[in-house]
């Protein structure tokens, strides 16, 4: 008996690692999608040579001050760098951007268009 073919292939882990079985391993479309951002948000334009418009910005903007209007300007930024690199995969709902004790906090709720499922990513860094 063959088992139903799925919507979606699995998608490639990152960082690259194998399976116990030798293959190279393979996460969901969730674990993707927060893959995805993370490294959206964490890397700076200029950084990925053949996507030289890629990313963020937002290590630039951390070093502008505790502003409450810095925070407004970096939540829009990353609002309009997640629509537009990731608005096939994603419907971008709050962005939130907080420091506490030297740690930087970016809470990313976003429907997935392929479920329709809420989700909430978190992303944590220290501070340099």
């Amino acid at each position: 008996m063959t088992q139903p073919a799925t919507s979606q292939a699995p998608h490639i882990a990152f960082p690259l690692a194998f399976d116990s079985g030798g293959r190279t391993a393979a996460m969901d479309a969730e674990g993707y999608v927060r893959m995805l951002i993370g490294q959206l948000l964490l890397t700076s334009p200029g950084e990925r040579v053949m996507r030289p418009d890629f990313g963020s910005g937002l290590r630039q903007i951390l070093f502008g001050g505790n502003d409450p209007s810095i925070a407004v300007a970096v939540e829009l930024g990353l609002q309009g760098a997640l629509g537009q690199w990731l608005g096939d995969l994603i419907e971008v709902g709050q962005v939130e951007v907080t420091i506490e004790e030297a740690t930087l906090r970016i809470r990313v709720a976003y429907v997935l268009r392929a479920s329709g499922e809420t989700k909430l990513a978190t992303i944590e860094r220290p501070l340099p």
